[in-house]
Formats: C-alpha cells, sequence, structure tokens
C-alpha cells in the first residue's frame, strides 16, 4: 500500500534504522543524510519517511510531506552553508532515479551548469 514501508526498499530500511546512512538532519516526516556517490562538495538525499516511488505520487498523494521534503532541502542546504545550491527529483530510470522511494537531491559547493546533463 502507497505511503507505507515497502520491505524491499532501501530508503524504507534506512528510516527504519536497519541500514546505515550518515544523517545530517532528521525531522518528524523526513530524513537527510549524505549520498554514497557524492556528485558536488554537498550531495545529500531528502526522503520523506512515508513510501511514495517517486515525488509526483509524493506531492499527489501527501502534499505535507512533499512540502517537508523541500523545507528539509532548504534547511539542509543552509546547515551546509551551501550559497546556490540545485534540488533534483530525478522520475525513473531513464532519468536516473535508482532507488524507487521519492527523494530530492542537494547539490552545491561548486558551480552547477545548466543545462544538467
Amino acid at each position: 500500500m502507497a505511503g507505507e514501508p515497502q520491505a524491499d526498499c532501501l530508503f524504507c530500511k534506512i528510516v527504519a534504522g536497519e541500514v546505515p546512512a550518515t544523517v545530517v538532519r532528521e525531522t518528524e516526516t523526513t530524513v537527510a543524510f549524505r549520498d554514497i556517490n557524492p556528485q558536488a562538495p554537498t550531495h545529500v538525499l531528502v526522503i520523506p519517511k512515508v513510501h511514495y516511488p517517486d515525488a509526483a505520487s509524493l506531492a499527489a498523494a501527501d502534499p505535507k510531506a512533499a512540502a517537508d521534503v523541500l523545507r528539509a532541502a532548504g534547511e539542509v542546504a543552509a546547515e551546509e552553508k551551501a550559497e546556490s545550491y540545485r534540488i533534483v527529483f530525478n522520475t525513473g530510470s531513464g532519468a536516473g532515479q535508482t532507488v524507487f522511494h521519492a527523494h530530492a537531491h542537494v547539490l552545491g559547493g561548486r558551480g552547477l551548469q545548466w543545462p544538467p546533463g
């Protein structure tokens, strides 16, 4: 059922404390942790504690949780002292999504060219 933890989801396991992660911020509804393969000096993933496969399904089903992810992403960027940063939601394997639990990438700490990839 959407919103419920999924036994085979890596990020649900991080939320449950079953898989270690370098957590930099946690709220009642979100967890933020360092990406294990950083693409910038600041590369933090912000996930909702509820499970939805991507950002669009999260926003449609639980707009408050989606807003909480964005709020936490801004707070992480401020804590990381990233004056300029990018928040990215990949949707689908063709866009680079490898874990199908909605998550935002907070990228900063270097120049980020546009357009990306």
